[in-house]
């Protein structure tokens, strides 16, 4: 595949379609947990730390729509619904493990970047109202 600008991800590229269906954060923490097993939708909440319900149902469909999660509801009473991932969805388990990997080597660099660059953009907004403001002494005010 070429890193070329512009061929790489052209709009009918496969890891353009990869990336718009694992991009939310809620797919990638609701797939991360179903790889041990099924899981009930509460406990998918309970796992997820976080996600509201109504958030967590529309992550599941949409990952059901796309192949990767399937739902089994048990004709029982009370009923009982469990999710899991699809032989597709398992395809899926590596690839989360080294961006988990990746997170857990590197995610204490990110904050410190994170850190920093809010600094410096906190620092020059100061300097910047400190220069269109005028000084006190060069415009008194008058009663």
């Amino acid at each position: 595949m070429s890193l070329r600008p512009g061929i790489a991800f052209l709009a009918d590229c496969p890891a353009l379609l990869a990336m718009e269906i694992i991009a939310s954060k809620w797919s990638m923490v609701t797939l991360f947990a179903l790889t041990d097993g099924p899981l009930r939708h509460g406990e998918l909440v309970e796992l997820s730390g976080g996600i509201s319900r109504k958030v967590l149902t529309q992550t599941l469909r949409r990952l059901q729509a796309n192949g990767l999660v399937e739902r089994h509801a048990y004709a029982e009473a009370p009923p009982r619904v469990e999710y899991s991932l699809t032989d597709l969805g398992r395809t899926l388990e590596e690839p989360i493990r080294m961006l988990t990997a990746w997170a857990r080597e590197n995610g204490e660099a990110v904050v410190t970047f994170r850190e920093a660059a809010q600094a410096a953009r906190t620092i020059e907004a100061d300097q910047a109202t400190l220069v269109k403001s005028p000084h006190a002494d060069e415009n008194p005010s008058r009663f």
